[in-house]
C-alpha cells in the first residue's frame, strides 16, 4: 500500500513539474504576422524570445527583424528548434532560464509567449533589469493585465502597476480567441506592450525612494490612504494634497489614481522632513522579502506532503 502511495505521488509531482512548463501555441503564422505589424518591431532591430516553444514566433521574427535571440528551457523543444534553424543566421537559439539568463547588451525588444505560471517573474526581471528593453510585446492571461497594468484596464490601481508606470507605458494591443492557441487555453489571453518611456515621469535618481514610498504605503495594512501614511503627512499636508489631487481622505491606497500617486511623491520628495523620508527607507526589499517568504511557502505545502510518501525506506 505505501508502494502504491509513493509511485502515485512520484507520478504526480513529475506531471506537475511538467505543467510548470507548459504553455498555449499560436496555430498560425498568419496571426503572428499580423500582430508583429502591430508592433514597433522592424529591420533594425534585435528581439528577444522568451519560450520560443514550436518556433512559430520565431519563425516571424527573423522574417521581419535583424537579429533573434531565443532562450528555450525544454530540452526537447530547444532541440528540435536548432534542427529546424540551423540554416538560418540571423536566429541565436539558445537553452537555459530566462530567469536566470542575462539580458542582451546594447538596445533590444522582446516580443514572446511565455508561460502563464511565471508572467510575474518576467515582468518583474524586465522592468527592474539593469538594461530594459526599448519595447516588449507578451502573450499573457487577460486577468493579469489589472495587475500589471491597472487603470483603465481594472477599476483600481495595483501596487505592480504603479512600480511600472513610471518608466513604460503599459496597454493592451490585442486579444487573441482562445482557438488560436494549441490547446485551447481556459482563460482570456491578450497581447500586452509594456513600451519603455523616452521621459520616464520618476528621475533615475529618484526611483529608489518612489519605488520605497509605495511599498512604504502599501504594506501598512490599514484600511485608508490617510492612515497608511500618518506618520509621513501632517494632518494638514494631507487634507491640502487630498484637496489639490483632488482625492477623498477616505479613499484607500488603490483608489488613488496613477497621475494622483506622482502628485503624492512629488510633493513628499520636497515637502517631508529628512527624518520622516528616512520612515520608507528600505520598505520595496522588506516587502519583497515577505511576499517571498509567502510565494516559497504557497509552492512547497503541497511538496511537503508529498515527501512522506517518496523517502526512501
Amino acid at each position: 500500500m505505501v508502494k502504491n502511495k509513493r509511485d502515485m505521488f512520484e507520478k504526480e509531482y513529475s506531471e506537475r513539474k511538467s505543467i510548470l512548463y507548459s504553455q498555449n501555441f499560436l496555430k498560425k503564422p498568419e496571426l503572428v504576422q499580423h500582430l508583429l505589424e502591430k508592433s514597433s518591431i522592424g529591420p533594425n532591430d534585435t528581439v528577444y524570445e522568451i519560450g520560443p516553444g514550436r518556433g512559430i514566433i520565431t519563425e516571424q521574427l527573423a522574417s521581419r527583424c535583424k537579429k533573434v535571440i531565443t532562450i528555450e528551457k525544454d530540452q526537447e523543444l530547444f532541440s528540435k528548434l536548432k534542427d529546424r534553424f540551423y540554416q538560418n543566421h540571423k536566429i541565436e537559439i539558445r537553452q537555459g532560464d530566462f530567469l536566470k539568463d542575462r539580458v542582451p547588451q546594447g538596445e533590444y525588444k522582446v516580443f514572446s509567449n511565455i508561460p502563464f505560471n511565471i508572467t510575474a517573474d518576467i515582468i518583474r526581471k524586465l522592468t527592474n533589469t539593469e538594461n530594459v528593453p526599448e519595447d516588449t510585446y507578451l502573450i499573457v492571461q487577460k486577468e493579469a493585465v489589472k495587475k500589471f497594468i491597472g487603470s483603465p484596464y481594472a477599476s483600481r490601481e495595483s501596487l505592480t502597476a504603479l512600480l511600472i508606470k513610471p518608466w513604460f507605458e503599459p496597454k493592451v494591443v490585442h486579444n487573441f480567441k482562445r482557438n488560436d492557441f494549441q490547446p485551447s487555453p481556459n482563460v482570456d489571453t491578450v497581447l500586452l506592450q509594456l513600451q519603455k518611456r523616452r521621459r520616464p515621469l520618476v528621475e533615475n535618481k529618484n526611483r529608489q525612494i518612489y519605488k520605497d514610498f509605495l511599498a512604504y504605503t502599501f504594506s501598512q495594512w490599514q484600511p485608508t490612504l490617510k492612515k497608511s501614511l500618518r506618520k509621513i503627512f501632517t494632518k494638514e499636508q494631507f487634507r491640502r494634497l487630498a484637496k489639490d489631487l483632488n482625492f477623498n481622505q477616505s479613499a484607500t491606497p488603490t483608489e488613488i489614481k496613477f497621475d494622483q500617486w506622482l502628485g503624492l511623491f512629488k510633493y513628499f520628495l520636497v515637502g517631508v522632513t529628512d527624518s520622516r523620508k528616512q520612515l520608507v527607507i528600505g520598505a520595496e526589499k522588506n516587502l519583497q522579502k515577505k511576499q517571498t517568504r509567502l510565494e516559497k511557502i504557497h509552492r512547497t505545502r503541497t511538496q511537503a506532503d508529498w515527501k512522506k510518501y517518496i523517502r526512501k525506506k
